[in-house]
């Protein structure tokens, strides 16, 4: 792609881009002629990762490069994974609501489509608040909303063979697991604990375990990923050697 469509893609200007290869934080592109030169797809995540570090952790160009450069080392896996937290785990946003008003805005914040986003809401995946006669979605409703638009972008779209309404079992597996923890620890009204401990603190003692357990399910689902690639390319080679030797 030409410069121009690289600048409406990131939505950053051109000549913040000739300056991010000026510094070394992008590789310098394809030339195709004179003062022409040819981008690819690459250079779209790049700057978005730039764009992420900057405006999410307000980090200088001599950082950004630093780790532009260690990222080199890292897998094509790890490489996406510290993208995608780049851009989703945002610090700023931990010390502001991140609250969203009305269907509309939210669909805009997202990117998400009508008939997906009702399709959710039906599903208690994306779970809006009615307050006042106007429809609020939380932080975390947000980040859902993206992510369901990056998970069709990266090949886990119904076109793709994957089948949504997994993501729905998934939801209320964790739904209920969520629900019966709290009810062991808290629910019981006779517990000398509960007796002891204020509202403030069974708040804040759940908002441990809560990042605890996201961290938890995080890392496990990676982990089982990567296992079942490791063991599918296993076999794939091993199905590649049975058949070589059955055509010797």
């Amino acid at each position: 792609m030409k410069i121009g469509e690289l600048v409406k893609k990131t939505g950053v200007s051109k000549e913040t881009i000739h300056y991010y290869i000026r510094e070394g934080v992008l590789p310098r592109p394809r030339k195709t002629g004179t003062n022409k030169a040819d981008y690819g797809q690459h250079y779209v995540d790049q700057i978005r990762l730039i764009k992420a570090l900057r405006q999410n952790y307000f980090l200088p160009i001599s950082v950004i490069k630093k780790l532009m450069e260690k990222q080199k080392e890292k897998t094509p896996a790890d490489q996406l994974s510290f993208r995608f937290l780049t851009e989703f785990i945002r610090p700023l946003d931990q010390l502001l609501s991140g609250e969203v008003a009305g269907r509309q805005a939210f669909m805009e914040a997202t990117g998400i489509s009508t008939k997906w986003l009702e399709k959710m809401e039906q599903w208690n995946i994306i779970t809006g608040e009615q307050r006042n006669g106007q429809r609020y979605y939380s932080r975390d409703d947000v980040i859902i909303g993206k992510l369901l638009v990056d998970m069709e972008r990266t090949g886990l779209g119904p076109r793709d063979g994957f089948n949504p309404e997994e993501l729905r079992y998934l939801t209320d597996m964790i739904r209920e697991l969520v629900a019966k923890n709290v009810n062991r620890k808290f629910g019981q009204s006779n517990s000398p604990d509960n007796d002891r401990m204020s509202s403030e603190e069974i708040s804040r003692q759940g908002s441990g375990s809560t990042e605890i357990m996201s961290l938890f399910f995080y890392h496990i689902y990676r982990k089982i990923v990567k296992e079942e690639y490791r063991r599918y390319f296993r076999n794939m080679e091993k199905g590649k050697q049975d058949h070589g030797e059955w055509n010797r």
